[in-house]
């Protein structure tokens, strides 16, 4: 996978820096901000941020836990309270029992994910991973001085990443696979036969099986996804699951994840993150609390407008042919094809493609080659209605005048 933003390199940083790209969805959410602080009119359909606010009773749970002045250090790896309602939230949802020591409390989802590779991987070892991906994965696993190795996935097959993709990758150095399901960007799911093959190999070579479940509670269908039971009944104790509470719980500015593993591993995450960040906020965690214990409601409700949004951003576009995608099954993002508009003599990247859109329209969304797929654009549908119908048409009259 390319650098997209690369680090400058420079004598005055570390060696590890020359290999690691900045967030490319960061860097464009950077650049619409700083165009709506110039009263631009921008429709950012860029970055995956729920446009809901965070539930009430999850609201009501903070305020009241700065009323009584829980704003203190907690614990490293969380308060035991947090640790008990991610075990119950995994027993209900996936029928797997995990005990608060294997538990860890993070940052976000993203820093469970940077704690494994920082305790997992290491010079010397391959990673496994798919593209299109979430460029994360890669660049926390060159950080931790690994090499990435990509299964791709196709857009003439539904971007499904297939258990004969990953194990071909598989040899006397492949330390772990990393598997994001539902996927950014595509929305694509591992089937659980999939993950079952994946995994008996893995069991098989002693290798790690480390899945980002950010997305999970965003799937539209009714489809077998228990991606947890098939890693637990294969092996468990080189299972490491990633999760948050920014996406399904509308609490991306609360930053707060969990990853849950073999108390050997959680311990050395542990360690690591009494060493950068140390405990979650304790309002935070509060808040967490009341969301995986608290009513689901909301997260139906959330899923229902989700779903409603797709749809309708899938007939927009559909009226002009160039653009061609598929209805995601799961998060909330159209990757769609845009390839038929790129041309030597023109828009030649879509990168070049999201630049223009931006510059011209005032449409913020994010180019393939983020996500090591050249051709295709991200659009975020986690914007109110409103404006994603408006993002929708500039994109529309933009393409007509390519």
């Amino acid at each position: 996978m390319r650098n997209l933003y690369p680090v400058r390199p420079s004598a005055r940083l570390a060696a590890r820096m020359s290999a690691v790209a900045t967030s490319p969805t960061m860097q464009v959410a950077g650049e619409a901000e700083r165009l709506r602080r110039e009263d631009v009119d921008i429709v950012d359909l860029s970055i995956g941020e729920p446009d809901f606010p965070t539930p009430r009773h999850v609201k009501t749970a903070a305020i009241e836990a700065i009323e009584r002045d829980f704003t203190r250090y907690t614990a490293n790896s969380g308060v035991l309270e947090l640790k008990q309602a991610v075990c119950a939230r995994a027993l209900a949802d996936y029928g797997v029992e995990y005990t608060p020591a294997e538990v860890i409390i993070t940052a976000g989802g993203k820093q469970a994910l940077y704690n494994a590779a920082m305790t997992l991987y290491g010079p010397g070892d391959e990673v496994i991973t798919h593209a299109p991906g979430w460029p994360t994965l890669v660049e926390q696993i060159r950080l931790a001085g690994a090499t990435p190795v990509i299964a791709r996935t196709h857009a003439e097959d539904g971007f499904a990443l297939h258990a004969e993709s990953v194990i071909a990758l598989m040899g006397p150095r492949t330390r772990a696979v990393v598997l994001n399901s539902p996927c950014n960007p595509t929305g694509a799911l591992v089937s659980e036969a999939d993950l079952a093959r994946i995994a008996e190999e893995a069991a098989a070579r002693d290798v790690w099986m480390v899945v980002d479940l950010c997305y999970e509670r965003l799937i539209y269908d009714p489809t077998p996804h228990n991606l947890p039971r098939v890693l637990a009944e294969r092996l468990r104790d080189r299972t490491v699951l990633c999760g948050s509470a920014s996406k399904a719980y509308a609490m991306t500015g609360w930053r707060c994840g969990w990853m849950l593993g073999p108390a050997d591993l959680v311990e050395a995450a542990g360690a690591v993150q009494s060493h950068s960040t140390s405990n979650v906020s304790s309002i935070t965690q509060k808040a967490a609390i009341a969301a995986l214990a608290g009513s689901t409601e909301p997260v139906e409700f959330m899923l229902h407008e989700y779903r409603e949004r797709r749809d309708r951003l899938f007939d927009w576009l559909a009226a002009e042919p160039r653009l061609r995608g598929l209805k995601p099954a799961g998060a909330f993002y159209l990757f769609v094809d845009v390839s038929e508009c790129l041309s030597p003599d023109g828009v030649r990247t879509t990168t070049e493609f999201a630049q223009r859109l931006l510059d011209e329209q005032q449409v913020a969304l994010t180019p393939g080659e983020a996500f090591d797929a050249p051709g295709f654009i991200r659009i975020s549908y986690a914007a109110a209605p409103h404006r994603l119908k408006e993002g929708a048409r500039r994109l529309l009259d933009f393409v007509k005048r390519l």
